[in-house]
């Protein structure tokens, strides 16, 4: 077996093995495969993750797909015929977890007003995408993003100093919310569609973020007992914070990290927001990764016994493709469910929070000498 990092490793396991394979009908992964070898093969491929494995290996495997099968069987013996699933285990026993994300639709104006005063913003031409070689000594290697200045570069401000105004007058807005809770979790989803006051729908995508940590409110609130550690979701601290509105700034300050977004296409509201992997997020398959340790397009298998709810009472049990990542969304076995758009994906989603057990499916090609 491998051992690409200190404390995780692959073992090679066998379909059989997978929890609930044969249940599976991962036939939606199709559509999404073709539309990452359209991108890999038309745009870039993807960066390869810490662990090694490429978009070539990916394209290899995704030019022998074809047409979505007919049946789930068909499309199961797709990946048993060409895939090998390996376990991800991380050291010390530890198993993995999945939280989910959704698209929501959030009520704006394209004037701010007394009852609309809370913007999402365009992306600001000082912020600048940092690498190895441009940035700062004193910004940790986490740091992505930084301001340009004419005396060099530094850290963006952060969402406390861009709440109280650091770039009104920019041009930047691009709708106004009711309510700053609306735009932070928008802010933690990464995408949402815009609801217009004549009807008119708008859909907004990721585009950068200013580069700070990502810190939790909701350990923020269990640390100082206002929430349960039991009762923690995304509910949950959206209550607290409608309770408190003199809290929610102290609160949601704690998170320094602050996204910008970009216009993204609504002419097919079927299809999920496109989102770092360039391509629609499948409702239900599509998984946030840790894009250092991970390349964008591999299929997962996640299996958690203690997730029911998104499958009517069965454990969760799903081939998912890695279409996407996220700030919170840190370690080899570490993921985030696409659970769609709208309110009723919302409440299905704010409530993951699940030990999972995680299988990358490597093509045959790829994975050869994974043995131990």
């Amino acid at each position: 077996m491998t051992s690409p990092s200190p404390d995780f490793h692959l073992q090679p396991v066998t379909f059989a093995d997978l929890p609930g394979w044969q249940g599976d009908n991962p036939r939606p992964l199709f559509e999404g495969m073709r539309a990452c070898l359209t991108h890999i093969r038309g745009v870039k491929p993807y960066r390869t993750g810490s662990l090694g494995k490429t978009a070539a290996d990916l394209a290899t495997l995704f030019d022998k797909a074809g047409p979505t099968p007919d049946s789930a069987e068909a499309a199961r013996k797709f990946f048993e015929t060409h895939c090998t699933p390996h376990r991800i285990v991380r050291d010390g026993g530890r198993r993995g977890f999945v939280t989910a994300f959704f698209e929501p639709e959030i009520e704006v104006s394209g004037i701010r007003d007394e009852t609309f005063a809370h913007p999402f913003y365009f992306r600001p031409d000082d912020l600048i995408d940092l690498d190895d070689d441009n940035r700062p000594s004193d910004l940790d290697s986490g740091y992505m993003f930084g301001r340009a200045t004419e005396t060099g570069i530094t850290a963006y401000p952060d969402r406390g100093e861009i709440d109280r105004g650091y770039l009104e007058g920019r041009g930047l807005e691009i709708a106004y919310a009711r309510s700053k809770v609306d735009v932070f979790f928008v802010h933690v989803q990464g995408a949402a569609r815009l609801r217009y006051p004549d009807g008119r729908l708008r859909r907004i995508t990721y585009a950068a973020k200013a580069g700070h940590p990502f810190s939790p409110v909701g350990r923020l609130l269990i640390d100082r007992g206002e929430i349960p550690s039991e009762k923690i979701s995304m509910q949950s601290i959206r209550d607290w914070l409608y309770a408190n509105p003199a809290k929610v700034d102290e609160i949601l300050w704690h998170n320094r990290s602050y996204i910008f977004f970009r216009d993204a296409d609504v002419a097919d509201l079927e299809m999920g927001p496109i989102a770092a992997a360039k391509v629609p997020l499948i409702s239900g398959r599509a998984l946030a990764v840790d894009r250092q340790i991970h390349t964008f397009g591999y299929p997962f298998f996640i299996h958690s016994e203690t997730l029911i709810h998104l499958d009517d009472g069965k454990p969760f049990s799903r081939l998912m493709l890695a279409l996407d990542t996220g700030s919170a969304i840190v370690g080899p076995a570490r993921g985030d469910i696409f659970t769609g758009s709208g309110y009723e994906a919302g409440e299905l989603a704010g409530t993951v929070r699940n030990d999972a057990d995680f299988y990358i499916l490597l093509p045959n090609a790829a994975s050869v000498g994974e043995g131990s």
